[in-house]
């Protein structure tokens, strides 16, 4: 399963390469993408590495479906092997 993370249509750095830089723009941007997911995603600490990396890919699916602003986009790690 190809890894994703979650971040916003304007956003313009990477993730999972540039995550200093793009935590510093979400923020500044009142976004708070990490804290809306985190308060979206179903997870427990009894949850093996396996089932909580399917909670926070189901959290971040739930809200690009539900995506009412327009605003969340789901993007690949592009470096994953």
């Amino acid at each position: 399963m190809q890894e994703h993370m979650l971040t916003t249509i304007d956003n313009p750095y990477d993730p999972f390469t540039e995550y200093d830089e793009w935590y510093a723009f979400d923020e500044s941007h009142g976004y708070r993408t990490t804290s809306f997911l985190a308060r979206v995603v179903k997870t427990s600490n009894e949850l093996s590495d396996a089932d909580q990396s399917l909670a926070l890919e189901l959290a971040i699916e739930e809200i690009v479906t539900e995506n009412i602003s327009g605003m969340y986009k789901r993007v690949p790690n592009m470096n994953e092997v």
